[in-house]
């Protein structure tokens, strides 16, 4: 599955006080991101939650910096040279994963073999393969 949306990485939760009681909430970035992926991945997975033992294999595909030279640039675009920058991989497969419980899987509790890869794009995406084993 290829999904059309710049990855964006799981930032802190954010927390309110109501009187005694908290509420934790994602920062809006993060919530868009996670509602925006759920509905590309719905328009393109038309079946019931995968549920059982899982193997997922994420490629996150982010933009190139612009201030690049010609060189540098090419290397990043044909995988010469990936990314070692902020966000961390962590951080893009837990906002990502969330996105899809419930679509893709009941749970991401079911995810038991996972490998990501981050690369850069000039189009920037997400790429999923998930295998029930």
């Amino acid at each position: 599955m290829i999904l059309d949306i710049e990855p964006v990485e799981q930032a802190r939760p954010r927390a309110i006080r109501y009187g005694r009681s908290i509420r934790v909430y994602d920062p809006p970035k993060v919530s868009k991101y996670k509602k925006q992926l759920s509905q590309l991945a719905r328009l393109q997975y038309n079946a019931e939650p995968l549920d059982g033992m899982l193997a997922v294999d994420i490629k996150f595909y982010r933009r190139v910096q612009k201030s690049l030279s010609k060189i540098e640039r090419s290397r990043r675009l044909s995988g010469e040279h990936r990314p070692t920058v902020k966000p961390d991989l962590d951080n893009y497969i837990k906002s990502t994963l969330d996105a899809l419980n419930g679509i893709l899987w009941t749970d991401d509790a079911c995810i038991v073999d996972l490998h990501a890869h981050k690369y850069y794009s000039d189009d920037p995406h997400i790429e999923i393969t998930v295998k029930e084993l």
